[in-house]
């Protein structure tokens, strides 16, 4: 293993925790405290918690966790993979850390809807993060992969149907009240998710329409490490040839190939869009 790539893999592995953290927090300190259940292991565990107090939601959610594990690799196989394993024990373990080290009587605060929002931003953030690792928390997402396998529902049905059941059941555990936030914070939760991954997806792709394409490739490849496709072209009211070059960075990487383009040829045609959909080599795998 290279020095680069080990780097790479200490990498993915910190901001994969850090994702599993971020649900944890949010789990910990705002869901289960007010009641809740958006959804997934943790609405049920924060549920079951509530029916029978002398569980706790850590260890409820550590239980329903590992039958769910056990069922997963019994139907699914290799598609409940080790990163599913890994992360799914680590949520239930880090919220029953939380519950040993900061045990909480109640809210932290008495304001329900800011603790509503940092539930649901602070698990929908943690979530796309473990997504963006191509890893998921597993939990419903493994009851939802045997539906989908067993029915004709598919991934996004399943998890809805389950999410709103889940969430529903406060309804009757808790009271209307709670039961109005849980369903609004399983519906928020949804756009966060999407939300937070497509900024993390998010890049720009470049139309430079230059004389001097040259240059721009050799900036584009050697600094940027980027490739590019090429056209031919002619302009219609001057008649001149040009060069259209196509090519995509990253947002941290566009402002830098736009200076750089405006320097190379200040008269260069330059359209900027963006996108988060990118298939190919440097970007997102061609088999997604």
């Amino acid at each position: 293993m290279t020095k680069k790539n080990f780097f790479e893999k200490v990498k993915y592995f910190l901001i994969l925790n850090l994702g599993i953290l971020l649900m944890s927090v949010g789990i910990y300190f705002f869901k289960t405290p007010n009641g809740f259940a958006t959804g997934g292991v943790s609405g049920i565990s924060i549920v079951l918690a509530k029916l029978f107090p002398v569980v706790s939601q850590g260890l409820c959610m550590l239980v329903i966790n590992v039958l769910l594990l056990i069922l997963g690799l019994i139907f699914l196989g290799k598609e409940c993979g080790l990163l599913t394993i890994y992360c799914s024990l680590m949520l239930s373990l880090e919220n029953m850390l939380f519950e040993w080290l900061v045990p909480l009587e109640g809210p932290l605060t008495p304001y329900p809807v800011l603790e509503l929002a940092y539930a649901v931003l602070l698990t929908g953030i943690g979530a796309a993060v473990i997504f963006r690792c191509r890893a998921s928390s597993g939990g419903t997402d493994i009851v939802a992969l045997i539906l989908k396998k067993k029915t004709s529902l598919n991934v996004g049905q399943a998890l809805l149907i389950t999410d709103c059941l889940i969430a529903a059941s406060t309804f009757f555990v808790y009271d209307v009240k709670t039961g109005l936030f849980a369903m609004l914070g399983l519906f928020a939760k949804v756009f966060v998710v999407d939300d937070v991954l497509d900024s993390m997806n998010m890049c720009k792709s470049f139309f430079i329409i230059t004389t001097k394409p040259e240059e721009m490739f050799k900036y584009i490849t050697d600094d940027l490490h980027h490739s590019a496709t090429v056209f031919e072209g002619k302009g219609v009211y001057t008649g001149d040839d040009r060069t259209i070059i196509l090519t995509v960075c990253k947002l941290s990487e566009a402002l830098r190939l736009r200076k750089r383009v405006k320097e190379i040829d200040a008269g260069a045609f330059v359209i900027i869009s963006k996108t988060n959909e990118i298939m190919g080599k440097g970007f997102r795998d061609n088999t997604l």
